[in-house]
């Protein structure tokens, strides 16, 4: 049986990867590459985007998504967050973020609420198997 510490210094660990994994799909979004963002997840990933009433699958779904939603200059930044262990090399990170979207001059803020289910996969690279998005509601 795990005593506190060991099981805190896991969870502890495992918010450390979930901040860094977000930090680079943040930052990937930066760089306004859809290719390069879909990459982050997994071929047999699931999504539902905050801005789409579609039911995405995929890398390539995840890539014409962001296609689009890259054109809005997407920055976010998460406002409260939980994380949750689902078994030896997967975790479920939910939470609400923000994201500031337009054109310089004409930004606006879309707050929304978030779940990204990550696994660590054969490689070693960190995956999204499942990212939901919806908009807070009022």
């Amino acid at each position: 049986m795990e005593n506190n510490n060991q099981r805190e210094g896991g969870e502890m660990a495992l918010e450390k990867i979930a901040k860094e994994n977000f930090a680079v799909w943040a930052d990937t979004l930066l760089m306004k590459d859809p290719k390069k963002v879909a990459e982050l997840y997994s071929n047999d990933a699931t999504f539902l985007p905050t801005m789409s009433p579609d039911f995405k699958h995929g890398e390539l779904e995840a890539e014409g998504y962001f296609k689009h939603f890259l054109e809005k200059d997407p920055e976010g930044m998460v406002i409260r967050d939980e994380v949750q262990s689902l078994g030896q090399g997967a975790y479920l990170h939910s939470g609400m973020y923000n994201f500031e979207v337009g054109k310089n001059g004409d930004r606006s803020v879309v707050e929304a609420r978030f779940s990204f289910a990550w696994r660590k996969e054969a490689d070693g690279k960190w995956k999204i198997i499942h990212h939901h998005s919806s908009v807070k509601p009022a």
